[in-house]
């Protein structure tokens, strides 16, 4: 595939972007409190623009430092002061034949009452004493907790209406002067910009941030001249438009991030918010005040999944969108259709769905995406599996003044050091033992610091815990880390033997510099509750690989964990009724809160009884008995069959055995600890990492 179309110019207004690829916003806390960049920031975004992206969006770029800040380590341009380290930015991204446009923002209701008002009094602090910053990250659970109280700050938004999910906890409807200052604050934003060197400017009115919150009838509840009609729900994004057009010209490039369907009606709410033909509308007379681009995405936080999708979702699913924009205006559209690999970008583009591809996460994942494909060798493009790790952490990490991560790319933050990582391996040997994720990800970082490499994995296939992960519904696409760290450590010339159950003697033999162990884990199996061990008691991966599933019987589910609710779908459609029992007060404790959204969306239709609070004590001829956590009362429940999904124990024992005769062995992904994808591939990078030179070892 020549991808013509993918990698050829074209112009957002005056702005020629020198191919179709753009990395849309997404925060990763990557700045710091006053609102400058970084020089992680900058290395992280150069990074994207050294790996061939065209126009490159970072995260949100605050307009004030009162109301519109949603961390404490976003970009702003609030003040004159951010002209020139701005500049600084810009420039470094140009000397890669990158365009940078900055997405101004202010979150609204979707907001954090902790970070209103007071970054005032913290930025003079903090640049001062940087030091402070880690303290106030420490009151993170105060502020939080303050917030669930109600007794802090309100945010601003359009009117007072229902909490946002995942938002802020009080709000207040602003006064008509406010709309007019933040509108203000808008245009000088983009001023400063423009000032600054930086290429565009993107308005964000998707995603349920205050823009959109003016344009939605659910959100905008006014009776002045911004609330009411279709025009006057406009009324805030059109003056911003004609402020920034009267003071940096017709010819300053300004792109609209549009929600084109706020999407409820797929969570249950009909005739809630607009639908898509508004959106098109709206798209219209977007482009009608002078707008050069429309950024086309869907929803807000209440639908939170249907702009920011978990791997369940086909890639392009909501293409439609864009195409049904691109129908409407005669201005470029630029979409981000959870695209994933590049002959699904070149298709779209080619079938007229759009004219840009957007998409961050692709870009977290492989900073190179665009230069493997100018290369020829799209086939060494590190996919994003949509595990939403990168938002998990973001949304974690954020709380305590830490970055985001990648799944599958360990050089979030670190990019100079990663990409010249020192090749001081030597050719020393180092064996690897397990192709699963952890043991691949082990042996490409090894191969990376100058080892000779091989590997050893006991099946005939790679993959270990991602196999059963990747065959649940839906899933599929989880197994994409498995094949792209496989193409990863073959280029490498790392030597991948399967079919071998290689022995602690076998180790010795070929006297290593280093072992790593990623021989994963097996369900767990107590033998501590009686009957665990009955004819009809199962393990989930039995299920989930088809192994053993029974039908239409009455089905105990022990543990509701993501592998006991994936365990829980394939039995509900194989005609099963089913009981979820858990001992925690709350279904799938510590799951992220997307992924628990989604899978309960396809099992909520079943009518699965999920019993909380409740643990297994026995299983019996025909029911289990279980006991109430809290007040020890028992009950039988009658089950032909009981699936375990009580987590997995690690497979360690050539750890064991080799530990403490050899010096550098180490254990990895689940033979340490079991977890996900991202928590393997972390501890196996963060291994190899520590691992001591052979030039240092000799010298000591």
């Amino acid at each position: 595939m020549s991808f013509e179309h993918l990698l050829s110019p074209m112009k957002i207004g005056t702005m020629e972007v020198k191919n179709r690829t753009v990395m849309t916003a997404a925060e990763f806390s990557l700045g710091q409190a006053n609102g400058k960049p970084t020089e992680r920031l900058m290395d992280y975004y150069e990074e994207r623009a050294k790996g061939g992206v065209g126009l490159i969006i970072p995260g949100i770029c605050r307009v004030n430092d009162m109301g519109a800040a949603s961390t404490f380590t976003q970009l702003a341009m609030s003040h004159d002061y951010h002209i020139e380290p701005m500049h600084e930015f810009a420039e470094r991204l140009h000397k890669h034949g990158a365009k940078l446009c900055l997405q101004l923002h202010h979150p609204g209701r979707q907001g954090y009452s902790s970070s209103t008002n007071s970054l005032p009094m913290v930025i003079p602090i903090v640049d001062r004493f940087p030091k402070v910053l880690d303290g106030i990250f420490k009151c993170t659970p105060l502020l939080l907790g303050l917030e669930e109280k109600k007794i802090i700050w309100s945010v601003q938004a359009p009117s007072k209406v229902e909490l946002a999910n995942h938002g802020a906890t009080r709000m207040h409807a602003m006064s008509h002067r406010e709309v007019t200052n933040l509108r203000d604050d808008f245009i000088a934003a983009a001023v400063r910009c423009q000032k600054a060197g930086v290429d565009a400017v993107e308005l964000h009115g998707g995603h349920g941030y205050i823009i959109q919150q003016f344009l939605s009838p659910n959100t905008n509840k006014r009776t002045d001249e911004y609330g009411g009609s279709f025009e006057n729900r406009l009324r805030f994004v059109t003056e911003i438009i004609q402020g920034i057009r009267e003071r940096c010209g017709r010819d300053y490039p300004l792109i609209v991030r549009l929600t084109a369907d706020e999407m409820y009606d797929r969570i249950g709410f009909e005739n809630k918010g607009y639908g898509l033909e508004e959106g098109k509308r709206i798209a219209k007379r977007l482009e009608e005040l002078g707008v050069d681009a429309i950024n086309v995405t869907s929803a807000c936080y209440d639908a939170y999944n249907y702009w920011l999708e978990p791997t369940s979702f086909e890639p392009g699913w909501r293409s439609y969108l864009a195409k049904a924009i691109k129908e409407t205006v005669s201005i470029p559209v630029i979409a981000a259709n959870f695209i994933r690999s590049p002959q699904q970008a070149e298709e779209q583009i080619a079938n007229g769905t759009q004219d840009f591809m957007g998409s961050a996460r692709t870009f977290i994942c492989d900073p190179h995406w665009v230069k493997k494909i100018e290369e020829g060798h799209p086939e060494q493009i590190r996919r994003c599996i949509g595990c939403l790790n990168c938002i998990q952490s973001f949304m974690t990490n954020a709380k305590v003044g830490k970055p985001g991560e990648c799944a599958l790319n360990m050089s979030i933050g670190i990019e100079k050091a990663y990409e010249n990582i020192e090749q001081d391996g030597e050719g020393q040997l180092a064996v690897v033992v397990g192709a699963g994720v952890a043991g691949l990800m082990a042996a490409h970082t090894l191969a990376r610091r100058g080892f000779k490499v091989k590997v050893f994995e006991k099946e005939d296939v790679p993959g270990g815990q991602v196999n059963i992960a990747s065959s649940c519904n839906l899933k599929d696409k989880l197994h994409w880390s498995i094949e792209d760290l496989m193409t990863m450590v073959q280029t490498q010339g790392v030597e991948v033997n399967f079919g071998k159950a290689i022995t602690a003697a076998d180790i010795r033999e070929m006297k290593p510099y280093a072992v790593f162990i990623a021989t994963g884990g097996v369900p767990i199996r107590p033998g501590s509750i009686p009957g665990t061990d009955r004819e009809n008691v199962l393990v989930a991966p039995e299920v989930i690989m088809g192994e053993k599933v029974p039908e239409n019987q009455n089905v105990i589910v022990v543990g509701s964990g993501m592998t006991g609710l994936e365990t829980t779908e394939k039995l509900n459609e194989a005609g099963n009724t089913v009981t979820v029992i858990e001992m925690a007060k709350e279904i799938a404790p510590g799951t992220w809160f997307q992924l628990l959204d989604d899978e309960m969306e396809r099992i909520r239709p079943y009518g699965t009884k999920f019993l909380t609070n409740t643990k297994l004590v026995s299983i019996n001829d025909g029911t289990v008995t279980v006991a109430n956590a809290k007040t020890g009362a028992e009950e039988e429940i009658p089950a032909d069959t009981v699936v375990l999904s009580m987590g997995v124990r690690p497979v360690n024992g050539l750890f064991t055995a080799l530990r403490e005769e050899m010096e550098n062995v180490f254990a990895v992904g689940d033979a340490c600890a079991s977890g996900r994808i991202a928590d393997a591939t972390k501890s196996a990078y963060q291994a190899v990492m520590a691992l001591p030179a052979p030039a240092a070892v000799k010298a000591r």
